[in-house]
């Protein structure tokens, strides 16, 4: 007794515990994230929690469905995984994304982030701000370039420069379509990693790099066992990132070829939508964005496996 009443004085002497204090910030703490917590609860969970609900529905827009939906168990999502154009819209999308987020954008905005960190180069600025525009333009602007640019016509853009060399009009669009949009998409997403990978550049100790190359290493070897490792976690980062925003793109893809031809541009994102909206199947639209934010979800766990991030 004798021990612990100077204790419990000393306790009381020094003010209330954290967790006494606690309740007193209750209320600043929810005026501060009460409107995030209701906006995302409206807009986010609600949303999703409904399209689960219709997934296992046989809802529809038109037809006696669309009056009286039932209850149908996971009958869309054994239609849905035994139909070829869903199966087949999975495949380009994943080509879609390995091709244009996880290799093209990752590659060329590293490199232009190592060529905009080196000191030699001349014309930084206006080497920044060419890489830096396509990520300002609105996704239609950008479109509507593009559909410029890739047009059939004797006046579109490629067909003037490859006219040059004694080449016939191409429709780049129908003849080459899946590589078309792939390389719309680097072209939109090359900004972005360069800001990621060049803020990661920076937090680089300059005297690792220093010491490698007095041990004889080449630029190569630099780049490969002393920058790559010390950035692993902001290009996991970058690719968690630009592989989920990919995987959703819709508007870039629907405006310049709409899924087409003949469903070669048919990515995920482009099936939900003509079955939802075109075709009137909500249920199967629905079953179908479940599947795919489950796959967006185990991509996620394994990036931040990898990458040994905490989240």
């Amino acid at each position: 007794m004798t021990s612990t009443l100077p204790a419990s004085r000393s306790a009381a002497a020094s003010g209330p515990s954290p967790t006494r204090r606690r309740p007193r910030n209750w209320p600043l703490i929810l005026l501060l994230l009460g409107p995030s917590f209701a906006l995302i609860f409206l807009f986010i969970l609600v949303p999703a929690g409904y399209s689960v609900y219709l997934a296992f529905t046989n809802t529809q827009l038109t037809g006696f469905a669309a009056r009286d939906p039932q209850f149908v168990g996971i009958d869309n999502f054994v239609y849905l995984l035994n139909n070829a154009d869903f199966l087949g819209s999975l495949g380009q999308t994943a080509a879609f994304t390995l091709w244009s987020a996880i290799i093209g954008q990752t590659v060329l905005g590293m490199v232009a982030a190592i060529l905009l960190s080196r000191p030699w180069l001349r014309g930084k600025g206006f080497f920044g701000a060419a890489v830096l525009m396509p990520m300002v333009v609105p996704e239609v602007v950008a479109s509507l370039a593009w559909a410029s640019v890739l047009s059939n016509s004797a006046e579109g853009t490629l067909n003037r420069l490859t006219g040059v060399f004694g080449s016939e009009p191409t429709a780049w669009l129908q003849v080459v379509p899946l590589t078309s949009i792939i390389i719309v998409n680097i072209w939109r997403g090359v900004a972005f990693a360069m800001i990621m990978f060049q803020a990661a550049l920076e937090d680089v100790p300059a005297e690792l790099i220093e010491a490698a190359r007095i041990d004889g290493a080449t630029a190569m070897q630099v780049f490969r066992h002393v920058t790559l490792p010390l950035i692993r976690g902001p290009v996991f980062l970058y690719l968690l990132l630009t592989t989920i925003s990919t995987i959703g793109v819709f508007g870039l893809v629907y405006f310049l070829t709409q899924g087409g031809p003949g469903g070669q541009t048919r990515l995920a994102a482009i099936y939900i939508y003509e079955r939802a909206l075109q075709f009137s199947q909500i249920g199967i639209g629905s079953a179908a964005s479940i599947i795919l934010l489950v796959i967006v979800l185990v991509l996620g766990v394994v990036y931040v496996r990898l990458a040994k991030v905490e989240v």
